[in-house]
């Protein structure tokens, strides 16, 4: 038997045994999560092809994802890294790259975002020294209040860096005119907005750097990992290095001399023909994933389409199904001239003190719900120091909608792995608690 009929063999075995034992189970009647994985034997076979390859870092796999996941995008270049959380560390530092003269961010320039979100949009301004603004959003689409954009701005201020608040895209037109207007960078987080159009164009195509995640809740998967997306073959060669340890050279890993001079320049002081390969133009991460990760995206990938056309369909019976209570929530609205790629169904109480009985109702009877992520941010932990200091940021205002989701709002989930008994299910149980229907 060649190595060619031997891995046949094998991946026959893989897609059998995937078929026969990792069927999706029936649902229990008992729990409807918000998310989870959504897989088949093509995935189980990537990963075992790319395992038996046995090249465990970036190889084929990855240069194969990383051009798929661009094409399917529609731009110029995609950078597969470790996590979501990575890809917004990698954009970010991006624009503090020497390579970007006056535009680069510095310590001590402004970047204006929002607080009710996830953490690690902001972590990497904190954690370089820049400082982050924070803006308010707006009800009923959860995104950033534009209107307060001008006011946020300063002469330090030199980047813009929001997210799509799950899968609901913000107001690219305001947003974009107002970085152009000031000479601005913009950083899309796309972590949980892939596949949302803006105007009919895909959002994370609108900014210099956009980012996604492919944890398993998120709208396709990795298990860990997440990319980092641009036009700009700047940036491109600047995420690419700061990826790859800082280094300077462009070749692969196991890759020698593609670029025809390893041996023959000068790098700043270093000795005149020092190994290219081993020169660094910045103090860059190890935040490569593995080809094993890329195998499972590739397959994916292919499904991508089929996971945005549930997670909208299944966002759309609950906005039909919970229009009678109205009164009692606010319900989740696109952004004017958007289709969004839902992550979840945002649920406001009108009513204070009600959220609390409604998620505490709802998970004694298997409803997974969760709240806007941190809230608002800027009261975590994590900012004590900074509150105490009252240094290292600034916000517009008092951030009364940002406090009213902290305090009134949670989600429930739209996955593609729910089916219709589920979703009936989680439809009738938030009418019930929330008191507008039946149990």
């Amino acid at each position: 038997m060649t190595e060619r009929e031997a891995r046949n063999h094998i991946l026959e075995e893989v897609r059998r045994y995937a078929a026969e034992f990792h069927q999706k189970k029936p649902w229990d009647g008992q729990r409807v999560p918000y998310a989870g994985r959504v897989y088949d034997e093509e995935e189980m076979v990537n990963l075992v092809d790319a395992a038996l390859e046995f090249w465990l870092t970036a190889g084929r796999y990855t240069a194969a994802f990383e051009e798929a996941f661009a094409r399917w995008l529609g731009v110029g270049d995609c950078v597969f890294v470790n996590s979501g959380s990575s890809a917004n560390l990698l954009a970010f530092m991006a624009l503090t790259s020497p390579l970007l003269g006056e535009r680069r961010v510095c310590p001590g320039d402004e970047v204006i975002t929002v607080a009710a979100g996830f953490p690690t949009t902001v972590a990497p301004m904190v954690q370089y020294g820049a400082v982050p603004v924070f803006v308010d959003i707006t009800l009923p689409t959860y995104n950033v209040d534009v209107s307060a954009l001008e006011e946020a701005r300063t002469e330090r201020t030199k980047a813009v860096m929001l997210a799509h608040t799950l899968g609901n895209p913000f107001d690219l037109e305001a947003v974009c005119t107002f970085c152009e207007k000031h000479g601005l960078w913009l950083i899309e987080d796309n972590c949980d907005a892939l596949g949302a159009l803006y105007q009919g164009r895909k959002t994370g195509t609108f900014g210099h750097l956009a980012t996604s995640s492919f944890y398993p809740p998120h709208h396709m998967t990795t298990g860990e990992g997440g990319a980092v997306y641009t036009s700009d073959p700047l940036l491109s060669k600047i995420l690419r290095s700061l990826r790859d340890w800082g280094r300077d050279c462009t070749c692969a890993p196991g890759e020698d001399g593609r670029c025809r001079h390893r041996f023959d320049r000068q790098y700043g002081a270093l000795p005149l023909g020092y190994d290219h390969k081993y020169v660094y133009s910045h103090f860059g991460y190890n935040l490569k994933a593995t080809d094993l990760q890329a195998a499972v995206g590739l397959a994916q990938l292919e499904k991508l389409p089929e996971f945005i056309c549930l997670r909208r369909k299944h966002f759309d019976y609950l906005r039909r199904e919970l229009s009678p209570l109205a009164e009692k929530v606010i319900l989740p609205e696109p952004q004017k001239g958007s289709e969004p790629s839902w992550f979840g169904f945002l649920l406001t109480c009108r009513k204070k003190g009600e959220r609390e009985r409604a998620v505490r109702a709802l998970e004694e009877r298997g409803i997974q719900t969760r709240p806007l992520f941190a809230g608002n941010l800027i009261l975590h932990p994590c900012f004590d120091r900074l509150r105490r200091e009252k240094t290292g940021w600034r916000q517009v205002g008092e951030l009364p909608v940002t406090n009213r989701v902290l305090e009134d709002t949670f989600w429930v989930g739209v996955a593609p792995i729910l089916d219709e008994a589920q979703m009936y299910y989680l439809a009738s149980c938030l009418k019930d608690v929330l008191g507008g229907g039946r149990k």
